[in-house]
């Protein structure tokens, strides 16, 4: 064990003289555009919260609700004795929302990815996946027993190419799967073309969701009715856990039979603990509430306008976009020592944004991600963006 111990221990040494080190910042209040932490007072404008719904106090008062009317915690797997009503009024309440016949709870939406490659797809089978999707789908890629292909990201060329390999190869079942929008980037997936292709070659596409549901498109169903393509995508996978009040679960929305094969052998599902009674209940109103105003909407893209403006007029190097994730770039051979120093000071100044490099984003293109939220006003965008001018100064 000693030598094992000493193995490690020089991998963590190199990851830290790297300047890669991944140090955890604890926070001492609800999540929120305003919060404390260990360092003090801060913006935060690194959260996933994008329609600040955290801690929203109607979500709240519905899981508190809930902790008496439901539980604590099901201690169970859905198909023993896990599964309550609201349970599934939470999946028809998703489907609905989203745009499809019927969806399925998992823990999270990394089990959601994890699992359904497995179940659809066989040797004789191929999947196609965007170089730059989550993880999660790289991981549930690798589970499947599928011809795997890959097309370079969000380049229609390429996935023309990957789809004539595979139906050279004799494919009995091509899927296509892309990230709505790209966490990294903030991308949208040119879903239309990516349609047209896929059913040009007989293909399915699966999308992720998790950084568009409840906030993208007119009614925040997601990219793909930003695109006007609801009823051209086969599968939409998304998470609780960002936008739709930022508890933790994620789903699987798409066609009843695929729903219904999931929950027969979906390994997530079925060996995984039933979401939370509480999270449940608030997730529901979570969704309700993004349903039901726009107001939140019209926020957030306000705010990612004013920010985008005011940054590209500070002279920072950004990432072009519409998405309230906006990456501001820090490219070459230091840029992750820059990054990192910026953000450090930026949180010494009272805003919390966090530096990203490799292996997270490509040798090169180190960046720091800011995420806008509906909770920020005005004056916290502008504090924001003096923050990060301010600490360019400091750092140089």
């Amino acid at each position: 064990m000693y030598g094992v111990k000493d193995q490690l221990r020089a991998e963590l040494d190199q990851i830290e003289a790297d300047g890669l080190t991944k140090n955890e910042r604890l926070i001492t209040t609800p999540q929120s555009s305003h919060i404390s932490t260990t360092a003090g007072d801060a913006l935060n404008f690194c959260a996933n919260n994008y329609l600040g719904l955290a801690d929203h106090p109607e979500i709240v008062a519905a899981a508190r609700d809930a902790l008496d009317e439901w539980g604590f915690g099901m201690a169970s797997v859905r198909f023993i004795c896990g599964t309550q009503t609201q349970h599934r009024d939470l999946e028809r309440l998703i489907a609905d929302f989203v745009g499809t016949q019927d969806s399925i709870l998992f823990p999270s939406c990394f089990d959601a990815n994890g699992g359904i490659f497995e179940v659809l797809l066989g040797p004789e089978d191929a999947v196609i996946s965007d170089e730059l999707n989550h993880a999660s789908i790289i991981d549930g890629v690798r589970l499947c027993k599928a011809q795997r292909y890959r097309y370079r990201n969000r380049d229609m060329a390429d996935l023309r190419a990957q789809l004539e390999a595979a139906r050279d190869k004799g494919a009995r079942r091509t899927l296509v799967v892309t990230d709505g929008a790209f966490s990294m980037d903030g991308y949208l997936a040119p879903l239309e073309q990516i349609c047209d292709l896929a059913e040009e070659f007989g293909a399915m596409v699966m999308v992720d969701d998790s950084h568009a549901t409840g906030f993208i498109g007119e009614k925040g169903r997601g990219s793909h009715e930003a695109y006007g393509v609801m009823d051209r995508v086969d599968i939409i996978t998304g998470t609780l856990g960002k936008a739709l009040g930022g508890g933790s679960g994620g789903f699987v929305a798409a066609h009843q039979e695929i729903v219904d094969l999931l929950k027969q052998r979906a390994r997530p599902y079925l060996f995984s603990n039933a979401v939370a009674p509480s999270v449940v209940a608030g997730s529901t109103r979570a969704i309700e509430l993004a349903r039901d105003s726009d107001e939140p909407r019209r926020v957030l893209r306000r705010n990612a306008e004013l920010f985008r403006s005011l940054m590209t007029e500070a002279g920072f190097e950004l990432l072009p976009g519409e998405h309230p994730i906006v990456p501001v770039m820090f490219p070459g051979e230091d840029g992750a020592r820059r990054a990192s120093q910026v953000a450090d000071a930026m949180l010494a100044k009272g805003v919390y944004v966090i530096a990203f490099s490799y292996p997270v984003v490509p040798k090169g293109k180190a960046r720091i991600r800011v995420q806008l939220s509906a909770a920020h006003s005005e004056d916290d965008v502008r504090a924001c963006v003096e923050a990060f001018v301010a600490a360019r100064d400091e750092v140089g």
